[in-house]
């Protein structure tokens, strides 16, 4: 690993979770570890520009064909992909093909920068992981063995403890909080070589007494009625939330915080 990092610019290629929900800002717009990670390498770096073109709810077919060209046109010094999760949580994946896209989007990007960063994702407890856990194993697999053919580095981001715990993840149980994203951004920053500013991002939050029966009812009741019942009628009518979005910083230009 490279110590002492000093990286001029960053472009962030992926879905949901590298556009940063749900580290939701005042105006209601999504933080996220990306642009956490870029304000912390701005702030050692004057000029240091960045680019994010994550944009939820995109499939690996659709990063590979709509953001990995515009990622290693721009050549910055760090490109980090994190992409395939969204295929994996599917009914219906075809896991061959997810894995040759994802070799052909780092094979694409790896000669477009000094640094390429893969991650192994985050996964939540609980029956949803458990349902999907192979899958999602076959592509980290996967993850693992395209960095050690292309000199990428690896975030991983699966086999920290901390980062199961349901207390770190919003209330829709897809996505990160504020808090999991921090977490995120500082594996992140010590992969690529900086000084830790949090040496245990990796541990487990204080053991607090577990919420009662009706508790659990109630958030249930609210996750099925609010994010689950939308997440199907998607699915079943081929839309997608990032359906007309635009990338969240098309543009490799100057951070400003």
């Amino acid at each position: 690993m490279q110590t002492n990092a000093s990286y001029t610019s960053l472009v962030a290629v992926g879905d949901s979770f590298t556009e940063g929900m749900s580290d939701r800002l005042p105006d209601g717009t999504y933080r996220g570890w990306a642009d956490l990670l870029a304000a912390r390498m701005a702030a050692r770096t004057p000029g240091f520009r960045y680019a994010n073109l994550a944009v939820r709810g995109k499939l690996i077919g659709q990063i590979a064909a709509e953001q990995v060209p515009v990622a290693a046109a721009m050549k910055p010094d760090v490109i980090t992909l994190v992409g395939g999760l969204n295929d994996t949580l599917r009914p219906k994946c075809d896991m061959a093909r997810v894995r040759g896209l994802l070799e052909e989007s780092v094979e694409r990007l790896a000669p477009a920068c000094e640094q390429l960063v893969l991650m192994r994702s985050p996964g939540r407890q609980g029956p949803v992981l458990e349902r999907f856990r192979p899958r999602m194993e076959e592509l980290f697999a996967c993850v693992d063995d395209l960095a050690s053919r292309h000199g990428a580095l690896v975030v991983d981001l699966y086999g920290a403890p901390s980062l199961g715990d349901p207390r770190l993840w919003d209330v829709d149980r897809l996505h990160l909080s504020a808090e999991g994203h921090r977490r995120v951004a500082e594996a992140v920053w010590q992969t690529l070589g900086y000084e830790a500013e949090d040496p245990q991002w990796r541990t487990p939050m204080p053991a607090t007494a577990p919420p009662g029966w009706g508790a659990r009812r109630v958030a249930d009741a609210r996750f099925a009625r609010q994010y689950l019942l939308p997440w199907i009628g998607r699915r079943l009518t081929g839309r997608s939330s990032g359906d007309g979005l635009p990338p969240k910083r098309a543009e490799l230009l100057p951070y400003e915080g």
